[in-house]
């Protein structure tokens, strides 16, 4: 067995904490629907496929029914056919209307690497049915010359929600034939619109939907999602319309063996001479490194852009040493990339060329990828539907495959690989999004007044917050009211106002001193901490030292270079409570949420020797300040509890920075965000609630709901929290359990038993509070 092999020699063997065995499944068959036509039934037997899935036959029911609707099933169900087969038939329909362009479909994705995946994939099977299928990718990758043509002449347009509202919505006179005849929006992977995008798809859709009607059409949104909670109710605030669910996978599946992984501890010592485990980053090389050797397709998932580079770099370095010819074998994969560079990965991917890739969920999100042997997942993807759609990328084609979770040194990877109830028996989160929030919900009032005038009518479209925001919109004379509509006042385009993102501001240009060559961008909400001075940066399998970053014009000037460490930015935070929304009371103490002001300043860096992790230094940095205004849950304790707790002045900082760290480790179990989507804060008397006190916020204007849904799941999350502290083998404290990466305090103070203490007595609170006072 694959797992056996890679498990080999005793130290490897005691890295398997869990072994789960999800057995094979069989598949059930149904009939399509009598109304699609014969022509696309041939196109759909000629590619190979006889009979539907049961699920598959469904979707096309509704489809052709006229309602919307989301099909939520596995990976490699059969999600693009059970919504390709309804469209083409509308389309084959629709060329024998007198203009030829009776119907047409628009396609979202939400990365440009799906579209072209998709857009291959839709003219390999309407190959047969000629030009009534007229499919084209528009994007910003697509040539100038060939966008008049898609306008006038697709009939099958893919694209991204970030075309659709820079580029497509703004422009909707160019497409009024389009969208006139536009029949169905198959939105694909909307699992994956959550927090503060999902929230700003939301409205885009909600801006699509309004020019629709005014052009006469009605179309109908047919979502494909990998599985998930709830998912009609999360279509439902992502479309703003009934939505019918089909979460019934009828596909067949192999076995698939999943382990979890827990690397072993060095012999090093970490920050306050905490133990350190040999990094997720070093494993997952290492299982890459074998699986190429031993023939095998795999892929592995990383979270960061840098941590997939470094894999990807380590695993070639090893393979050269086997056999020279296999170090091309493996590459990385992630955003910033330049066009030329993602396709030409692709086609090795696709062709075989490639045995192995260090991916970051880019590759997650339906690229049909068959015949992968394994997939390697370094760390907790942050929820459990992203764990299944990784983990679902190997075995396609019904065969038996591997999936290995290797673990973080972080409290919820640990918690995680010790506690496999909580990966295996419990069902995927449900998709958090606010369409109502008002960071979002401004900008698209601006750019749906600068498409068409806004009426009161068109405002039931965007929701109750409409009220409130218009009048905030007039004052910063961004929106005029004229007779019965608001105008776009301004010169400039409307659109531009917002990153749909969530990142907001101009990415930043990373650009090679020497030679002038653009290498890609970063995020702007990223450049502080990812490319300020001195930072290591990789690209391509290449390393890069940041020589300056000019956040004026956006740009970082960086030479490659070889240093034996990589960096990690350290930062500040500071919170003031705006607003408290609900208040409920735990024994003493108050659980509370409500709207905080931050400010943050990214102060210095540290340099880690590669593979070890070793702090070798640190270095100070001069960078503004940020301010956010968002969302948070808090929590506060009494002295009567900290007596109880036996927590005294000495130690309370560093209990309840502690568990401050541990929370935001543990909150991704119970919200769908990464870590990295939310921030803390901890203070022995805080100056607006006048105690000490624990802030979790979500690291978005306006929030992205991560923090309302702790607040909701308060008891479970911070009761997981505790548990994780108190399990953990180490003394003192370690990156496991209440050790932050991203500390601006340099992970000082901190109080495991403090924290464990403190927690107790607060849940302890809780309880007494009773069901009827518990938040949600």
């Amino acid at each position: 067995m694959l797992l056996d092999r890679l498990a080999a020699g005793p130290s490897r063997a005691a890295r398997i904490t869990h072994t789960e065995h999800l057995p094979p499944r069989a598949g059930r068959h149904a009939v399509w629907p009598d109304r699609i036509r014969p022509e696309v039934l041939a196109a759909v037997r000629a590619a190979g496929i006889e009979h539907p899935w049961a699920h598959q036959a469904r979707v096309a029911e509704h489809a052709l029914d006229g309602d919307s609707v989301v099909v939520a099933t596995g990976t490699a169900s059969g999600k693009s056919l059970a919504y390709l087969v309804p469209v083409l038939s509308a389309l084959v329909d629709g060329s024998e209307a007198p203009n030829g362009r009776g119907a047409t479909t628009l396609y979202l994705a939400p990365t440009k690497a799906l579209a072209a995946d998709q857009c291959r994939s839709v003219k390999e099977l309407s190959q047969p049915l000629g030009t009534s299928v007229r499919a084209a990718v528009y994007d910003g990758d697509t040539p100038f010359e060939e966008r008049e043509w898609i306008r006038q002449y697709g009939t099958y347009v893919l694209t991204n929600p970030d075309m659709l509202h820079r580029g497509i919505l703004p422009s909707h006179p160019r497409w009024s034939s389009f969208l006139k005849a536009l029949k169905y929006v198959v939105i694909d992977e909307c699992h994956t619109y959550r927090g503060v995008f999902g929230s700003h798809v939301a409205q885009v859709l909600r801006r699509l939907r309004r020019l629709c009607a005014r052009y006469g059409a009605s179309p109908v949104f047919l979502l494909a999602s990998a599985t998930a909670a709830e998912p009609s109710v999360a279509a439902r605030r992502l479309t703003g319309l009934p939505v019918i669910e089909v979460a019934d996978d009828a596909s067949p599946r192999g076995e698939l063996v999943f382990a979890l992984w827990e690397p072993p501890l060095t012999e090093l010592e970490g920050e306050k001479g905490a133990p350190v485990r040999r990094t997720a980053t070093a494993e997952a090389a290492d299982l890459l490194t074998d699986l190429t050797v031993q023939g095998m397709r795999s892929i592995t998932f990383v979270r960061s852009r840098r941590g997939a580079e470094l894999i990807s770099v380590i695993a070639q370095e090893r393979l050269a040493e086997v056999d020279r010819s296999l170090a091309g074998r493996v590459a990385a994969y992630r955003g910033g990339y330049l066009p030329e560079e993602r396709r030409a990965l692709e086609r090795a991917l696709h062709s075989g060329d490639l045995l192995g890739l260090a991916a970051t969920n880019a590759l997650e999100l339906g690229l049909d990828i068959s015949g992968l042997d394994a997939v390697v997942i370094a760390g907790y993807p942050g929820t459990r539907a992203s764990l299944w759609q990784q983990a679902g990328r190997a075995g396609r084609a019904g065969q038996g495959a591997l999936a290995v979770l290797v673990a973080r040194d972080d409290p919820l990877d640990t918690f995680l690989v010790h506690h496999p109830e909580a990966l295996f028996d419990q069902p995927v989160e449900s998709t958090v999004l606010d369409p109502d929030n008002p960071y979002v919900l401004a900008p698209h009032l601006c750019a749906a007044a600068a498409e068409l005038p806004l009426t009161e009518e068109d405002l039931k479209l965007f929701g109750p917050a409409c009220e409130e925001l218009l009048p905030q919109l007039e004052a910063a004379k961004l929106l005029r009211r004229r007779t019965r509509a608001w105008h776009w006042t301004r010169r400039e385009r409307a659109a531009d106002l917002t990153d749909i993102r969530g990142e907001g501001g101009r990415p930043v240009q990373v650009v090679e001193e020497g030679t002038g060559r653009l290498l890609g961008t970063v995020d702007a909400g990223a450049a502080h901490t990812a490319v300020h001075e001195g930072a290591v940066h990789l690209h391509q399998g290449r390393t890069y030292l940041v020589r300056s970053l000019d956040l004026e014009d956006s740009v970082a000037l960086v030479e490659q270079a070889t240093p034996a460490y990589s960096t990690v930015a350290r930062d500040t935070t500071a919170i003031s409570v705006l607003e408290t929304d609900i208040e409920v009371p735990w024994g003493d103490g108050r659980l509370c949420y409500g709207s905080v002001e931050v400010t943050n300043q990214v102060v210095s860096f540290l340099r880690r020797r590669l593979i070890t992790g070793e702090v070798l230094g640190e270095t100070k940095l001069d960078l503004p300040p940020r301010t956010l205004r968002t969302r948070a849950v808090w929590w506060t304790v009494t002295e009567d509890q900290l007596d109880a707790a036996r927590i005294n002045p000495e130690i309370l900082g560093g209990a309840l920075h502690a568990a401050e760290h541990a929370s935001i480790g543990m909150l991704p179990l119970f919200a769908t965000c990464d870590r990295w989507d939310i921030g803390g804060v901890s203070v022995p008397l805080h100056p607006d609630t006048l105690l000490p006190t624990v802030f979790v916020y979500d690291g978005h204007p306006g929030g992205a709901g991560f923090a309302e849904r702790a607040f909701h799941t308060a008891r479970d999350w911070l009761t997981a929290t505790r548990e994780a502290i108190a399990s953990c083998e180490c003394d003192a404290g370690c990156p496991s359990c209440i050790q932050s990466p991203k500390c601006g305090n340099g992970n000082d103070p901190l109080h495991k038993r403090g924290a464990v203490r403190l927690l107790t007595v607060l849940l302890r609170g809780a309880a007494e509070s009773g069901p009827a006072q518990q938040a949600g």
